[in-house]
C-alpha cells in the first residue's frame, strides 16, 4: 500500500460548513450561490495545485458551470476515471447530505491525491452543476452535458464514481429502508454502511471498487447491480451516474442510500448538524486507496 497522507474529519467539517451555512441554499432559484458555489470549489482546486478550469453553458438564461480539475496519471496511457459529485441542493434546504457531503468528500480526496503519491491512473475531479429538479432528468443537468461531449470528444473513460449522498448514518434496527423487493433480500436493517450501485454494464469496474473498499476495512459495503440501465427500479438512477450509464460508461453511484435512510431527505432539516463526518473521513480513505491501488 502507497503512503497516504494525513487527513482529519476537520477540513470536511469545512467544506460542509462553507457550502451549507455561509453559501446557503444552492438551487436553480438562486443563480448567484450557484455561481459562489462552482467558485469555492474552483478555489479549492486551485489551492491543492489540480489545475481546474470552468465548463460553462446556459439552461434558461442563466449561465452555470460544471467544475472540473484533473490529476494526470503517470505513463504514456493510464486509465482514466471520474469521481464527480453535483454541488447544487433543492429549493428550500442548504442540502448538508444532498449533496454538500459528497462536494466535501470529493474535495477531501482530491487534495491527499495530490499531497501524496503521485497515483498511477489519471482522475478528473467534477463538481456537477444542476442535478436537482427542475432541471433533473433533462439534457441540461450538468453530468448529461459532460458525457455527451465525453462521448462526442471520444474520451476514454474507465469508470465513474458519483457520490451522492454519503453523510448520514443509522444505527437502530429498522431505519434502513429499500426499494422493492429488496428489503426481501437479507440486507442489512441498520444504516451504517456505504452503498455501491452498479449497472451490468459497470459490473467488473463495481466489481473492482467494491473489492478495494473491502480489503480497506474502513466502512461496511453493500453492492446492488441493475439490469436494464435501472430502469425496472427508477430509485437507483437518481443521481449524475445514470448520465455515463445512458451514454454506454461504466459508472457507479456511492451512497449512504438517500431517502431510505435519511429523513432529512429535500427538508429544511438536512443541516450539517446531522451528518457522521467519522463516516466521511472513512470513505475518503476508501476512496484514496483505491486510486492509489485498488484501481490496478
Amino acid at each position: 500500500m502507497k503512503d497516504v497522507p494525513e487527513h482529519s474529519p476537520a477540513r470536511l467539517k469545512a467544506h460542509v460548513e462553507t457550502l451549507t451555512k455561509t453559501i446557503g441554499e444552492r438551487s436553480v432559484s438562486i443563480p448567484d450561490n450557484l455561481d459562489r458555489t462552482a467558485a469555492y470549489l474552483q478555489s479549492c482546486f486551485e489551492e491543492i495545485g489540480i489545475p481546474v478550469h470552468m465548463e460553462a453553458y446556459q439552461y434558461g438564461g442563466l449561465n452555470v458551470s460544471n467544475v472540473v480539475a484533473e490529476i494526470k496519471g503517470r505513463g504514456d496511457s493510464p486509465a482514466h476515471y471520474i469521481l464527480g459529485a453535483h454541488y447544487d441542493s433543492v429549493a428550500g434546504t442548504v442540502g448538508a447530505d444532498d449533496n454538500a457531503s459528497a462536494v466535501a468528500v470529493l474535495l477531501e480526496t482530491a487534495r491527499m491525491l495530490a499531497v501524496g503519491d503521485s497515483p498511477e491512473v489519471s482522475i478528473t475531479f467534477i463538481g456537477f452543476a444542476l442535478e436537482e429538479p427542475p432541471v433533473f432528468g433533462t439534457r441540461f443537468m450538468g453530468s448529461r452535458m459532460y458525457v455527451a461531449a465525453a462521448r462526442k470528444d471520444r474520451i476514454r473513460i474507465d469508470g465513474m464514481i458519483c457520490l451522492e449522498m454519503v453523510g448520514y448514518t443509522c444505527r437502530e434496527p429498522g431505519c434502513q429502508h429499500y426499494p422493492f423487493p429488496l428489503m426481501f433480500f437479507g440486507y442489512p436493517k441498520t444504516g451504517d454502511f456505504i452503498g455501491i450501485v452498479g449497472n451490468f454494464g459497470s459490473r467488473n469496474f463495481a466489481r473492482t471498487l467494491e473489492r478495494s473498499f473491502h480489503r480497506s476495512r474502513q466502512l461496511p459495503v453493500v453492492s446492488l447491480m441493475v439490469p436494464f440501465n435501472g430502469w425496472i427500479m427508477p430509485s437507483v438512477r437518481l443521481s449524475d451516474h445514470a448520465s455515463f450509464w445512458d451514454r454506454g460508461y461504466p459508472a457507479v453511484m456511492v451512497t449512504d442510500s438517500a431517502f431510505f435512510r435519511n429523513p432529512h431527505y429535500h427538508r429544511a432539516s438536512d443541516i450539517m448538524e446531522t451528518l457522521d463526518f467519522d463516516f466521511m473521513e472513512r470513505l475518503v480513505q476508501n476512496l484514496v486507496g483505491f486510486f492509489l491501488d485498488g484501481s490496478r
